[in-house]
């Protein structure tokens, strides 16, 4: 807007109408320039904010957040941030601890082949020495796969027999499972699925390890074909642990994981207990589990909170990284109270558990108080805090909160489900037991990729439900995969 000043030598009425004018004038520019100064700060405060959300995503990494190692990429944190570990110090040397299991390989008393060494000369004067002389030994022993060997073709011949009473022929049934001229066998069948279920092998990539080891080369539609039939043969199973955790199981852990389907993306959820594992496809994140009771161990995600009758508890080791977050970018207080308080609990729950004690009302009051007198500090903290931006006029929606002060309200609304693990041995500090389970998974995906079909990736999860369960049942891998439904089912142990 340019200004023009009034004539110099005005007087009278015109001298007044012209200052009245200008006067509205200058308060036209003068409300046009407050508004557009008002827009700006808001706008400066939109991105200022915006900045701030960048740099803390910057800040985080696979120590103080969610985020697998493998997202730090090659800016990776320093070495002691990498290893620290969220537990805290133990006073315990790194490595295998007193009492642990090792698996330090050993002499047999009973080896498969011996060969005999003897010296040919006397190491003295040079003398011819026999074996005869032999005056004792010492023995090492060494452990190898025996010679690759072809497979083994066994004929199944069904017979023809002639009645010589009634003159009639009856021929003989082939055993159950042979079915055609010429047909692989369950074993092999067996080892294909194992690799392929149990270590992601690729088929193509399959086709030749088989062909190396076993000189079989399979085609890939063969290996399909296999894996097809043996999710077929185990899907009775895989219902029957579904069942058997989503009703009977007193604590249970959930997770999910985004999966790779025809080119979309569907979810894979897992439900698991320390002996038993059930993997499902579905479309939607949210389709959970029905007719579910018990407690359900959980990272709080919010339709898990939709369930009815059932009890929760919170993944502690989400909320250690959370806190540890907020300790290394935004320098709360508070934060590094309540994970002193966490670690401590926690370590008292295990000195209790391992002497098969409950830990005291006492004690479980005492942290319930400290607890709530953080939460209480962090509130205060937060609530003195200027606002992160005004909201616009006739907006809906929450106002708009720090990071930090998300999680104290959280912290505070679920405190139950966060100590649970003191008042109840049999919940435990973590959901750790389901992202084991669903590492693999990912692993899969970065290993072959994702899935062509829904039915493969629906066979997939029921052989994984069967190979899970099997290893924490402590089950040969390929015998299992060579029983059926019916014998594995009478085998499971539940606790």
């Amino acid at each position: 807007m340019i200004f023009s000043p009034p004539p110099k030598y005005v007087f009278g009425a015109q001298a007044f109408e012209a200052l009245r004018l200008e006067n509205a004038r200058l308060q036209d520019e003068n409300a046009w320039l407050r508004s557009a100064y008002e827009d700006q700060q808001k706008i400066n405060a939109q991105l200022a904010a915006r900045i701030e959300e960048l740099e803390r995503r910057l800040e985080l990494n696979s120590s103080n957040s969610s985020k697998p190692p493998s997202s730090d990429g090659l800016k990776k944190p320093k070495a002691e941030l990498r290893t620290k570990s969220l537990r805290g110090k133990t006073g315990n040397k790194s490595g295998g601890q007193k009492g642990h299991k090792g698996e330090t390989l050993r002499q047999t008393a009973e080896p498969d082949h011996v060969e005999d060494h003897f010296p040919v000369a006397c190491g003295q004067c040079g003398s011819t020495l026999l074996s005869t002389a032999a005056a004792g030994h010492t023995a090492r022993q060494v452990f190898d796969l025996p010679e690759p060997q072809p497979l083994v073709a066994v004929e199944h011949r069904a017979h023809a027999c002639l009645c010589g009473r009634c003159g009639e022929t009856t021929k003989a049934a082939f055993p159950q499972g042979v079915a055609a001229p010429v047909q692989y066998g369950p074993r092999i069948a067996s080892v294909a699925t194992y690799l392929q279920c149990a270590h992601f092998l690729p088929e193509e990539r399959l086709s030749k390890v088989m062909a190396d080891l076993f000189n079989a080369p399979l085609a890939t539609a063969t290996l399909a074909a296999m894996v097809h039939k043996a999710a077929e043969r185990f899907m009775a199973f895989s219902t029957h642990l579904c069942e058997q955790i989503s009703e009977k199981a007193g604590v249970k852990h959930l997770d999910e994981t985004g999966f790779r389907i025809g080119g979309k993306t569907q979810w894979l959820h897992v439900a698991c207990t320390p002996l038993l594992a059930f993997y499902r496809v579905s479309s939607k994140r949210g389709s959970l589990l029905t007719d579910l009771s018990g407690c359900i161990v959980h990272d709080h995600w919010k339709p898990y909170f939709t369930l009815d009758n059932v009890i929760h508890a919170l993944c502690n080791a989400h909320h250690l990284r959370e806190l540890q977050a907020l300790i290394d970018i935004e320098k709360e207080d508070w934060a590094g109270q309540m994970q002193r308080l966490l670690r401590r609990a926690h370590h008292v729950a295990q000195a209790a558990q391992n002497q098969n004690v409950a830990v005291s009302d006492r004690l479980i009051v005492l942290v319930g108080r400290r607890y709530d007198r953080i939460i209480a500090e962090a509130l205060a903290f937060h609530e003195a805090q200027p606002a992160l931006s005004r909201p616009k006029p006739g907006k809906r929606g929450r106002k708009k909160r720090r990071t930090g002060h998300n999680l104290a309200l959280r912290l505070r609304e679920h405190k139950e489900g966060t100590l649970r693990f003191l008042a109840n041995p049999d919940v435990p500090f973590t959901n750790n037991e389901a992202e084991r389970d669903l590492r693999m998974m990912k692993l899969r995906q970065k290993i072959s990729g994702g899935f062509r079909s829904q039915q493969g990736a629906e066979d997939f999860a029921i052989l994984r439900s069967l190979i899970t369960t099997a290893r924490k049942q402590g089950w040969n891998i390929i015998e299992t995969l060579m029983k059926t439904a019916d014998q594995l089912m009478a085998d499971l142990k539940y606790a």
